[in-house]
């Protein structure tokens, strides 16, 4: 029973393996230059950071990454 708990995906899992395939196709498709694919890659996450509340920033630099499911 554990081992099958331990193969099972959440659904944020799910989706974030899902966005990321995603984007790997889109990368290799898309005729954009390398820089702007990197622009988009890496500006996702920044704006998704920026538009936290202060407090939810600073729980988030607090917490460790193991404990942001909880």
């Amino acid at each position: 029973m554990a081992a099958k708990e331990a193969t099972e995906m959440s659904k944020s899992t799910k989706i974030v393996a899902g966005g990321a395939a995603l984007g790997i196709v889109l990368l290799i498709l898309l005729p954009f230059p390398f820089w702007a694919n990197l622009l988009i890659v890496l500006g996702i996450p920044t704006v998704a950071y920026l538009a936290l509340d202060p407090s939810q920033r600073r729980r988030l630099r607090r917490t460790g990454r193991k404990e942001l499911g909880r």
